[in-house]
Parts: C-alpha cells; sequence; structure tokens
C-alpha cells in the first residue's frame, strides 16, 4: 500500500494542510519545529491510533485555535492497496458545553466514509516508523520493549489487540481480588475463574510474541550484518514471565542467552502451563497482592556479537540495530499482509558514521514508499537526493 493523499485540519501547528504524495521516497527537510515530525505522527496515527508524542489525544488539536464550544481536528488519508482505493479519517472531538461544564472528549474514526470502531479499522493502514527517541526501545524498561512489540502486532496479527485489551481486563480485577485475600484473607479457590480467562488470553498473546519475535530476528538479522559491514550478529533475546518449556532435571533456573525454540508449543499448551504456574505462584501472589506472571512481565534483550546491547552497546550500535529491526518489520509486514506499509523515517541519520549512513541509503533504496526529515541534507549522499523529492517544511508550509 502507499499514501496518495493527506488532509490534515487543526492538528498539532497545522491549521490546514493538503498534500499529495508520490510512490518511492520524499525527503522532508527543514530546520527544527516546522511540523516535520508532525506530518510523520499524523500518517503513524492513522496506523495506531495512538500518538507517539501526546500524552492525550486531546493535545493533538491545535492549541493556537480561538476556544469554541466544540474544537475539532481531523486527519484525512487517501491510499491506496493492491485491491482498490481507501480513504481512512479520524476526527479529534473536544465539546465543552459552557464555561462551568466538563469537556468531553471523543475520537471518531472512518473507513470509506463509514463509522467504525478503532478495533475493526485497526491494521486496514500499516506504517513503520523511526524516531531518536526510539533508543529506549533497546536502551529503556522491559515496559517500552513490551509496547514497542504490542503496537507493531497489533497492525498485523488479527485478533492481538483484543486479546491484550481485555488481558488487561482481567489481570486488573485479579489484582484487586489477590489484594482482597492480602488484606481480609479468604478462600483463595475464588481465583480459579480469573485464572482461567487470564490463561485464555496470555496464551493468544504469548503465542503471538514467539512466532513474531522469531520472524523479525530472522529478517533483521540479514539486515543488520550487511548495515554491519558483515561485522555483527544480531539476535533477540525473549524471555517470558512464565517459561512455558520444561526445565531439564538436574538445571538450575537461571537467565541465559542461548537460543530457545518455543515455535512448536500450542496455544493450548500454553493456557494449559500458565494455569499450572498460576497456581504454583498463587501463594506469592497473594502475600504481595499482584499477579507475578503473565505477558504483562515478560522482557526481550537484544544482542550483538552475544553482547546485550541494552547494557552495554554504543549508541550507534543501538541505533543500528533499530534501524534493522525498523526495515525487517516493513518486510515482516509485507509477508503478513500482502501489503508494503509505509516507513517513515525521523532524522535516521544523526549518530550514524558515514559508512553507516550509505549502507542505510542502499537498503532505504528498496522501501515502496519513505518519507524521510532531516534538518541537513548533506547527510545524505548528492545522488541519492537527486533521485528524490524534496521538500521544505517551513513554519506549518511545505513547499515541494
Amino acid at each position: 500500500m502507499y499514501l496518495t493523499r493527506l488532509s490534515l485540519t487543526n492538528f498539532r501547528a497545522f491549521t490546514r494542510l493538503d498534500l499529495e504524495f508520490p510512490g518511492r521516497i520524499v525527503l522532508l527537510c527543514g530546520t527544527n519545529a516546522q511540523g516535520k515530525t508532525s506530518i510523520l505522527e499524523a500518517i503513524y496515527y492513522l496506523a495506531t491510533f495512538s500518538s507517539f508524542h501526546a500524552a492525550t489525544d486531546r493535545q493533538l488539536i491545535n492549541f493556537t485555535m480561538p476556544e469554541e464550544s466544540i474544537m475539532v481536528a481531523r486527519i484525512v488519508a487517501d491510499y491506496k492497496t493492491q485491491q482498490k482505493q481507501h480513504q481512512l479519517e479520524v476526527r479529534l472531538i473536544k465539546d465543552t458545553n459552557g464555561a462551568n461544564s466538563p469537556q468531553r472528549f471523543r475520537k471518531e474514526v472512518l473507513l470509506d466514509g463509514v463509522k467504525r470502531r478503532v478495533g475493526d479499522v485497526l491494521g486496514k493502514f500499516n506504517a513503520v516508523i523511526f524516531l531518536p527517541q526510539m533508543a529506549r526501545i533497546i536502551e529503556g524498561a522491559p515496559a517500552d520493549r513490551r509496547q514497542y512489540l504490542n503496537t507493531l502486532l497489533s497492525q498485523v496479527i488479527p485478533h492481538y489487540a483484543m486479546h491484550l485489551r481485555d488481558y488487561g481486563k482481567v489481570l486488573s480485577q485479579r489484582n484487586a481480588l489477590l489484594k482482597m485475600l492480602s488484606e481480609r484473607g479468604g478462600e483463595a479457590s475464588q481465583l480459579e475463574v480469573w485464572d482461567d480467562m487470564l490463561a485464555k488470553h496470555s496464551a493468544a498473546i504469548m503465542k503471538a510474541r514467539i512466532i513474531a519475535i522469531r520472524e523479525l530476528e530472522h529478517i533483521s538479522k540479514r539486515i543488520h550484518y550487511r548495515l554491519t559491514d558483515s561485522q555483527e550478529v544480531l539476535r533477540f533475546n525473549y524471555r517470558p514471565a512464565f517459561e512455558p518449556l520444561p526445565t531439564p532435571k538436574g538445571q538450575l533456573v537461571l537467565p541465559v542467552d542461548t537460543d530457545i525454540d518455543r515455535s512448536a508449543l500450542s496455544i493450548e499448551d500454553l493456557r494449559i502451563g500458565f494455569i499450572k504456574a498460576l497456581c504454583n505462584a498463587r501463594r506469592e501472589d497473594i502475600s504481595r497482592g499482584l499477579t507475578t506472571l503473565g505477558p504483562h512481565r515478560d522482557e526481550i534483550r537484544f544482542l550483538s556479537n552475544k553482547i546485550d546491547l541494552g547494557d552495554y552497546g554504543s549508541r550507534g550500535q543501538s541505533r543500528t540495530a533499530l534501524l534493522a529491526m525498523k526495515m525487517a518489520e516493513v518486510q515482516w509486514m509485507h509477508e503478513k499482509t500482502g501489503e508494503w506499509p509505509v516507513l517513515l523515517l525521523d532524522e535516521i541519520m544523526a549518530e550514524l558514521d558515514p559508512q553507516r549512513r550509505h549502507d542505510l541509503l542502499e537498503v532505504l533504496k528498496g522501501a515502496e514508499q519513505a518519507l524521510v526529515t532531516s534538518t541537513d541534507l548533506d547527510m545524505f549522499e548528492t545522488d541519492f537526493v537527486a533521485q528524490h523529492e524534496v521538500w521544505h517544511v517551513d513554519n506549518g508550509l511545505v513547499v515541494k
């Protein structure tokens, strides 16, 4: 798929913006705080229905607008798939009935002119984004890596977002019961119904993660090997909070960096194993008043030449690994959906040496459609710039 048109109304700093996009690569250049990243943010919002910058969707509405009883921000995109042309629209609506009335906020999503639920539209338009702050996927907390996986898989894996949402609801209820049992006592058997429901959703989430991580590692490893001039081997180390494989007798349970293949396990295997693990951990869970096992506590580490990049990798190594992962996402999404996602790259050249910049541009040439922002076109090779469209962004205005 590729984007053909984007229209923004009262989104971020843009009062009104209409752009028609070609296929292939577009370079968006300009100084900082001119609106380049906001364009990428709007496009990515259509794929995930969440912002990578704003804490809440309310913040996406243009704050320079005169205060009115109803304020609306709109993102409208026309895009083509192999089958047909589509239009996707998001309306962010802030409604105030009076000075003393609380503000109400709602989000409306329309696909081809018909209002739909967000869950029904998720995955209809796909995008992969790279941002400088995404280094936290490698260097940050485990929650950052889980969020990365969840956002990616929700775009591609059917019902993954639904299982994730329902898992969160059941987990909250189970934790509330655990806290009550810890403080007041009671029959631990009350947990069984929640254990069954939690295991159902946990198994679906874990199975999707096991398969996706293995597939993404295979593709990323090949791209990363090329980006590092055949010097480094990238590997993903998935560490689920609940280990579904049995520990061999006489072996200590310690975190190891050996490759473990869990792909042969079925969803039913994972479900049954998780219920048993919850039963074994029940006393500790009640004592702590929370659930100690499950996908909400999973971890994934990224290693290059057996070195954990989160603990010991250089800034350049982390960025190169992240770029390889992002390029792998593009190919993986294409393999899963039959459509190429739109690739969005924000300031990709920073902190890369000349050789890695050259290798990256060679990989980038294979993208079906990519939008690349930069404050300095001198970071790109002259031939690369000459072969692609360059748009200048200045104070919310885009000049082709």
